[in-house]
Protein backbone atom coordinates (compact mmCIF):
# COMPACT_ATOMS: atom_id res chain seq x y z
CA UNK A 1 0.00 0.00 0.00
CA UNK A 2 1.71 3.17 -1.29
CA UNK A 3 -0.82 5.34 0.82
CA UNK A 4 -0.50 6.38 4.98
CA UNK A 5 -4.16 7.25 5.07
CA UNK A 6 -7.55 6.70 3.25
CA UNK A 7 -10.37 8.80 3.97
CA UNK A 8 -13.61 7.52 2.68
CA UNK A 9 -16.19 10.26 2.44
CA UNK A 10 -20.01 8.39 2.64
CA UNK A 11 -20.56 5.76 3.85
CA UNK A 12 -22.75 3.82 1.57
CA UNK A 13 -22.69 0.00 -0.12
CA UNK A 14 -19.09 1.01 -2.16
CA UNK A 15 -17.78 2.85 0.85
CA UNK A 16 -18.49 0.57 3.33
CA UNK A 17 -17.44 -2.30 0.99
CA UNK A 18 -14.17 -0.36 0.85
CA UNK A 19 -13.14 0.28 4.45
CA UNK A 20 -14.14 -3.43 4.59
CA UNK A 21 -11.91 -4.77 1.83
CA UNK A 22 -8.44 -2.11 2.87
CA UNK A 23 -8.98 -3.53 6.90
CA UNK A 24 -8.54 -6.81 5.16
CA UNK A 25 -5.89 -6.78 2.87
CA UNK A 26 -4.31 -3.85 4.71
CA UNK A 27 -4.79 -3.96 8.02
CA UNK A 28 -1.05 -1.75 8.91
CA UNK A 29 -2.95 1.14 7.16
CA UNK A 30 -5.31 3.69 8.72
CA UNK A 31 -8.58 4.38 6.78
CA UNK A 32 -11.54 6.37 7.97
CA UNK A 33 -15.02 6.36 6.85
CA UNK A 34 -16.86 9.51 6.84
CA UNK A 35 -20.76 9.25 6.82
CA UNK A 36 -23.43 12.19 8.16
CA UNK A 37 -25.46 10.26 9.83
CA UNK A 38 -24.24 8.75 13.28
CA UNK A 39 -26.68 5.60 12.46
CA UNK A 40 -24.60 5.21 9.59
CA UNK A 41 -21.37 5.24 12.05
CA UNK A 42 -22.33 3.15 14.71
CA UNK A 43 -23.66 0.26 11.84
CA UNK A 44 -20.56 0.74 10.28
CA UNK A 45 -18.51 0.13 13.41
CA UNK A 46 -21.03 -3.38 14.36
CA UNK A 47 -19.21 -4.28 10.81
CA UNK A 48 -15.90 -3.43 12.36
CA UNK A 49 -14.95 -0.30 10.75
CA UNK A 50 -13.66 1.38 13.68
CA UNK A 51 -12.53 4.13 11.89
CA UNK A 52 -16.06 5.42 11.04
CA UNK A 53 -16.83 8.97 11.92
CA UNK A 54 -19.81 11.56 11.67
CA UNK A 55 -16.52 13.76 12.27
CA UNK A 56 -14.80 15.50 9.10
CA UNK A 57 -11.82 16.81 10.29
CA UNK A 58 -11.18 13.53 12.33
CA UNK A 59 -11.59 11.32 8.49
CA UNK A 60 -9.23 13.42 6.69
CA UNK A 61 -6.54 14.45 9.06
CA UNK A 62 -3.27 13.35 7.85
CA UNK A 63 -5.09 11.44 4.31
CA UNK A 64 -2.73 11.54 1.41
CA UNK A 65 -5.84 9.50 -0.50
CA UNK A 66 -9.63 10.87 -0.67
CA UNK A 67 -12.13 8.64 -2.01
CA UNK A 68 -15.40 10.45 -2.59
CA UNK A 69 -17.88 7.53 -2.26
CA UNK A 70 -21.43 9.82 -2.27
CA UNK A 71 -23.89 10.45 -5.17
CA UNK A 72 -22.02 12.72 -7.92
CA UNK A 73 -24.43 15.69 -7.17
CA UNK A 74 -22.68 15.97 -3.65
CA UNK A 75 -19.39 15.57 -4.09
CA UNK A 76 -18.61 19.04 -4.24
CA UNK A 77 -20.59 19.73 -1.36
CA UNK A 78 -18.11 17.29 0.29
CA UNK A 79 -15.63 18.14 -0.65
CA UNK A 80 -15.92 21.62 -0.02
CA UNK A 81 -16.65 21.00 3.59
CA UNK A 82 -13.57 18.76 3.65
CA UNK A 83 -11.35 21.11 2.95
CA UNK A 84 -12.47 23.68 5.14
CA UNK A 85 -11.73 20.35 7.67
CA UNK A 86 -8.52 20.65 7.15
CA UNK A 87 -8.10 18.16 3.82
CA UNK A 88 -4.01 18.13 2.65
CA UNK A 89 -3.49 19.72 -0.45
CA UNK A 90 -1.35 17.18 -1.28
CA UNK A 91 -3.81 14.61 -0.87
CA UNK A 92 -4.97 12.71 -3.91
CA UNK A 93 -8.90 13.12 -4.64
CA UNK A 94 -10.63 10.25 -6.31
CA UNK A 95 -14.48 8.99 -6.43
CA UNK A 96 -16.45 6.07 -7.16
CA UNK A 97 -19.04 7.40 -9.03
CA UNK A 98 -20.93 5.83 -12.42
CA UNK A 99 -20.40 8.90 -14.58
CA UNK A 100 -17.21 10.69 -15.18
CA UNK A 101 -17.33 13.75 -16.62
CA UNK A 102 -19.75 15.39 -14.13
CA UNK A 103 -16.88 14.90 -11.11
CA UNK A 104 -14.45 16.19 -13.67
CA UNK A 105 -16.42 19.49 -14.21
CA UNK A 106 -17.43 19.82 -10.86
CA UNK A 107 -14.73 19.12 -8.71
CA UNK A 108 -11.54 20.27 -10.93
CA UNK A 109 -12.38 23.94 -10.55
CA UNK A 110 -12.48 23.03 -6.75
CA UNK A 111 -9.20 21.97 -6.52
CA UNK A 112 -7.33 23.81 -8.79
CA UNK A 113 -7.63 26.93 -6.24
CA UNK A 114 -6.07 24.94 -4.19
CA UNK A 115 -3.90 22.73 -6.24
CA UNK A 116 -5.29 19.86 -5.35
CA UNK A 117 -5.31 16.55 -7.63
CA UNK A 118 -8.48 14.35 -8.96
CA UNK A 119 -8.22 11.07 -10.91
CA UNK A 120 -11.71 9.67 -11.67
CA UNK A 121 -11.96 6.35 -10.32
CA UNK A 122 -15.02 3.74 -11.36
CA UNK A 123 -15.49 -0.04 -10.08
CA UNK A 124 -17.73 -1.70 -11.72
CA UNK A 125 -19.41 -3.19 -8.82
CA UNK A 126 -22.23 -3.08 -6.59
CA UNK A 127 -26.02 -4.64 -5.95
CA UNK A 128 -28.99 -3.71 -6.08
CA UNK A 129 -29.08 -3.41 -2.40
CA UNK A 130 -27.59 -0.35 -0.66
CA UNK A 131 -26.14 1.13 2.56
CA UNK A 132 -23.60 0.08 4.94
CA UNK A 133 -25.32 -2.76 5.97
CA UNK A 134 -24.67 -4.43 2.90
CA UNK A 135 -20.98 -3.86 2.58
CA UNK A 136 -19.29 -6.70 1.03
CA UNK A 137 -15.58 -7.44 1.78
CA UNK A 138 -15.15 -9.37 -1.43
CA UNK A 139 -17.04 -6.67 -3.65
CA UNK A 140 -14.11 -5.40 -5.75
CA UNK A 141 -12.16 -8.50 -6.67
CA UNK A 142 -12.33 -9.51 -9.73
CA UNK A 143 -14.13 -6.32 -10.24
CA UNK A 144 -13.42 -3.80 -13.93
CA UNK A 145 -12.17 -0.51 -12.24
CA UNK A 146 -12.02 2.24 -15.16
CA UNK A 147 -9.81 5.69 -14.02
CA UNK A 148 -10.57 9.27 -15.95
CA UNK A 149 -7.49 11.44 -15.57
CA UNK A 150 -9.18 14.31 -17.79
CA UNK A 151 -6.57 16.78 -15.79
CA UNK A 152 -3.75 15.53 -16.73
CA UNK A 153 -2.33 14.75 -13.04
CA UNK A 154 -0.39 11.80 -14.74
CA UNK A 155 2.48 9.88 -12.55
CA UNK A 156 3.27 8.86 -9.82
CA UNK A 157 -0.38 9.51 -8.69
CA UNK A 158 -1.92 7.79 -11.25
CA UNK A 159 0.42 4.82 -10.81
CA UNK A 160 -0.42 5.14 -7.59
CA UNK A 161 -3.80 4.94 -7.82
CA UNK A 162 -4.01 2.23 -10.46
CA UNK A 163 -1.71 -0.20 -8.04
CA UNK A 164 -4.52 0.61 -5.45
CA UNK A 165 -7.47 -0.69 -7.19
CA UNK A 166 -5.46 -3.55 -8.24
CA UNK A 167 -4.36 -4.65 -5.02
CA UNK A 168 -8.09 -4.66 -4.01
CA UNK A 169 -8.34 -7.08 -6.87
CA UNK A 170 -9.69 -5.23 -9.73
CA UNK A 171 -8.88 -5.21 -13.53
CA UNK A 172 -7.50 -1.60 -14.56
CA UNK A 173 -7.99 0.23 -17.45
CA UNK A 174 -8.00 4.03 -18.57
CA UNK A 175 -10.29 5.85 -20.53
CA UNK A 176 -11.36 9.41 -20.63
CA UNK A 177 -14.14 10.76 -18.96
CA UNK A 178 -16.62 11.10 -22.19
CA UNK A 179 -15.38 7.50 -23.42
CA UNK A 180 -16.28 5.66 -19.88
CA UNK A 181 -19.50 7.54 -19.65
CA UNK A 182 -20.53 6.75 -23.36
CA UNK A 183 -19.15 3.22 -22.77
CA UNK A 184 -20.95 3.03 -19.22
CA UNK A 185 -24.26 3.99 -20.95
CA UNK A 186 -24.76 0.77 -23.13
CA UNK A 187 -22.70 -1.56 -20.79
CA UNK A 188 -24.57 -0.70 -17.64
CA UNK A 189 -26.88 2.33 -17.74
CA UNK A 190 -29.38 1.04 -20.54
CA UNK A 191 -29.46 -2.62 -18.86
CA UNK A 192 -30.61 -1.21 -16.05
CA UNK A 193 -33.31 1.08 -17.80
CA UNK A 194 -34.36 -2.32 -19.62
CA UNK A 195 -35.02 -4.37 -16.45
CA UNK A 196 -36.90 -1.41 -15.21
CA UNK A 197 -38.96 -1.68 -18.25
CA UNK A 198 -39.29 -5.27 -18.05
CA UNK A 199 -40.39 -5.33 -14.44
CA UNK A 200 -42.64 -2.40 -15.42
CA UNK A 201 -44.16 -4.81 -18.24
CA UNK A 202 -44.06 -8.10 -17.17
CA UNK A 203 -44.97 -7.21 -13.59
CA UNK A 204 -48.01 -4.98 -14.19
CA UNK A 205 -49.77 -7.24 -11.90
CA UNK A 206 -46.89 -7.91 -8.95
CA UNK A 207 -49.23 -11.14 -8.07
CA UNK A 208 -48.16 -12.70 -11.78
CA UNK A 209 -44.89 -12.78 -10.22
CA UNK A 210 -45.78 -15.59 -8.63
CA UNK A 211 -45.58 -17.35 -12.03
CA UNK A 212 -41.94 -16.80 -13.18
CA UNK A 213 -39.08 -18.41 -13.51
CA UNK A 214 -35.08 -17.58 -12.97
CA UNK A 215 -35.59 -15.84 -16.11
CA UNK A 216 -37.90 -12.96 -14.24
CA UNK A 217 -35.69 -12.53 -12.03
CA UNK A 218 -32.78 -12.60 -13.15
CA UNK A 219 -34.02 -10.37 -15.77
CA UNK A 220 -35.66 -7.92 -13.29
CA UNK A 221 -32.96 -8.17 -10.82
CA UNK A 222 -31.05 -4.84 -10.95
CA UNK A 223 -34.50 -3.07 -11.23
CA UNK A 224 -34.66 -3.77 -7.39
CA UNK A 225 -32.22 -0.88 -7.35
CA UNK A 226 -32.34 2.19 -5.16
CA UNK A 227 -34.91 4.26 -7.39
CA UNK A 228 -32.81 7.81 -6.01
CA UNK A 229 -29.61 6.93 -7.15
CA UNK A 230 -30.55 5.27 -10.02
CA UNK A 231 -32.45 8.62 -11.63
CA UNK A 232 -29.72 10.65 -10.41
CA UNK A 233 -27.57 8.57 -12.48
CA UNK A 234 -29.10 8.13 -15.85
CA UNK A 235 -29.66 12.18 -15.41
CA UNK A 236 -26.20 12.48 -15.08
CA UNK A 237 -25.70 10.53 -18.04
CA UNK A 238 -28.47 11.37 -20.64
CA UNK A 239 -26.58 12.91 -23.30
CA UNK A 240 -24.77 9.36 -23.81
CA UNK A 241 -27.86 7.51 -22.77
CA UNK A 242 -29.95 9.16 -25.95
CA UNK A 243 -28.43 7.45 -28.61
CA UNK A 244 -28.11 4.18 -26.31
CA UNK A 245 -31.94 4.04 -25.79
CA UNK A 246 -32.44 4.54 -29.31
CA UNK A 247 -30.51 1.93 -31.00
CA UNK A 248 -32.63 0.26 -28.27
CA UNK A 249 -35.81 1.23 -29.59
CA UNK A 250 -34.49 0.22 -32.88
CA UNK A 251 -34.10 -3.08 -31.83
CA UNK A 252 -37.29 -3.60 -29.94
CA UNK A 253 -39.40 -2.02 -33.30
CA UNK A 254 -37.15 -4.50 -36.03
CA UNK A 255 -38.66 -7.49 -33.53
CA UNK A 256 -41.75 -5.98 -33.70
CA UNK A 257 -42.04 -5.76 -37.47
CA UNK A 258 -40.43 -9.69 -37.59
CA UNK A 259 -43.82 -10.58 -35.48
CA UNK A 260 -46.08 -8.86 -37.32
CA UNK A 261 -44.75 -9.74 -40.71
CA UNK A 262 -44.38 -13.41 -39.52
CA UNK A 263 -41.03 -13.88 -40.58
CA UNK A 264 -39.63 -16.49 -38.47
CA UNK A 265 -36.17 -16.76 -40.37
CA UNK A 266 -35.77 -13.28 -39.72
CA UNK A 267 -36.75 -13.48 -36.16
CA UNK A 268 -34.10 -16.39 -35.44
CA UNK A 269 -31.06 -14.56 -37.03
CA UNK A 270 -32.12 -11.77 -34.58
CA UNK A 271 -31.90 -13.88 -31.69
CA UNK A 272 -29.04 -16.09 -32.85
CA UNK A 273 -27.00 -12.32 -33.38
CA UNK A 274 -28.33 -11.41 -29.58
CA UNK A 275 -26.63 -14.93 -28.60
CA UNK A 276 -23.24 -15.06 -30.27
CA UNK A 277 -23.10 -11.83 -28.43
CA UNK A 278 -23.26 -12.36 -25.14
CA UNK A 279 -21.63 -15.94 -25.72
CA UNK A 280 -18.67 -14.42 -27.00
CA UNK A 281 -18.49 -11.82 -24.35
CA UNK A 282 -18.60 -15.03 -21.77
CA UNK A 283 -15.50 -16.08 -23.47
CA UNK A 284 -13.57 -13.20 -22.88
CA UNK A 285 -14.16 -13.46 -19.67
Amino acid sequence: MEFEKVAILGGGLLGGSLALALARHFPETSVALWARRAETVATARDRGIQGATVEMAEAVKGADLVVLSTPVGAMATVLLAAQTAGLSREALITDVGSVKAAPHRLLQPILERIGGKFIGSHPMAGSEQTGIGAADVELFKGAACLLTDDGRVGDPWAGKLQRFWEALGCRVSWLDAAGHDALVARISHFPHLVAAATARVALEDPAHGNFGGGGLRDTTRVAGGDPAMWSEIVMENRDALRGVLSHGIREMSEMLAMLEAGDHEALRRWLEGAKAARDASLRRD
